[in-house]
């Protein structure tokens, strides 16, 4: 630095104040299964002394940045968590690819809030994630006190099992990050219409570059092997479990979505905890909540007395 740009420092004073904290902090976790131990990933939005605490779980090739936007809007209102399920996003991969499965999943769940330090949460979670909270919530002494479930009930058809066997778990490569961005918008149609700075935002978490300078998926492609061994070929019905959530429920669904059924999703407001019931129109599996009305339905359902 010369002898001017010195002064110039002086006479304008200590200059501008640092920083503020980031908006989020990433952390991690360790859990445990049959095959060793393994880190789980997640991002926490807020103050993290809030005793008010929202989980927020992905879908199953996805990752917890998809609720950066959510998590946004949340945060001055919760201390907001958004992990990425084993085999996702940051977290470790499983070697025995076997255990990638809701045991696993549920049991590393139960891990993150024993280090979150809290016994209540309200919980949302996109098709996977969905799951893996009506599994927790429809426990004896479930943390779960509000549950939004999006695109996702007890009976998951088979049809839309075969299509995501189409693609997740394949062996895909790009030369470039905006090839990755271009397939992930291909498959991800479904989300329904949005701008490029959204599909930025549920694009660039969801692609990871290798060491061979090619851009994959940002999920271990050996979890499709049990997914395919379990799910495929027959509808998945979880009726019992829905029947058994006690807690006040908000069931978001995509207006053409082939996994959760109109008529599914409209009796999942007459049975069990008798869901509030919400719909999203230009939208198949799943609304993703990168605008600002898909944010509003669980704003408003988390926040009500």
């Amino acid at each position: 630095m010369s002898w001017w740009e010195k002064l110039q420092r002086w006479w304008s004073g200590p200059g501008p104040a640092p920083a503020s904290e980031p908006a989020f902090r990433e952390r991690q976790v360790l859990c445990a299964s049959a095959g060793g131990l393994h880190r789980m990933a997640y991002t926490e939005w807020g103050d993290p002394a809030n005793p008010k605490v929202l989980v927020c779980v992905h879908g199953l090739t996805r990752n917890g940045r998809d609720f950066d936007a959510l998590a946004q809007e949340m945060a001055g209102e919760y201390r907001v968590i958004c992990p990425d399920v084993v085999g996702r996003g940051r977290s470790e991969v499983l070697a025995d690819k076997n255990a990638y499965g809701f045991p696993q999943y549920i049991a590393d769940m139960v891990t993150l809030l024993a280090r979150l330090d809290v016994t209540e949460v309200h919980w949302v979670g996109t098709s996977m994630g969905g799951l893996i909270g009506m599994f927790l919530a429809s426990m004896a002494k479930t943390p779960i006190t509000r549950l939004v479930l999006n695109d996702v009930g007890p009976l998951v058809t088979a049809e839309s099992l075969r299509r995501i066997a189409e693609y997740v778990g394949k062996p895909v490569a790009f030369s470039s990050y905006r090839e990755g961005e271009a397939y992930l918008r291909l498959i991800g149609a479904p989300f329904g219409e949005m701008d490029d700075a959204q599909w930025d935002n549920l694009c660039r978490y969801a692609l990871q570059e290798g060491e061979d300078g090619l851009w994959r998926p940002a999920y271990d492609p050996g979890l499709a092997e049990p997914f395919r061994k379990t799910f495929v070929f027959q509808n998945v019905d979880l009726w019992p479990v829905y029947e058994g959530i006690a807690c006040p429920t908000l069931v978001i669904r995509g207006a053409e979505s082939d996994l959760l059924l109109r008529d599914t999703w409209q009796r999942m407001g007459e049975r069990g905890p008798k869901a509030q019931l919400a719909e999203v129109p230009g939208v198949g599996h799943a609304p993703m909540f990168q605008t600002a009305g898909q944010i509003a339905l669980v704003r408003e359902f988390l926040l009500q007395p």
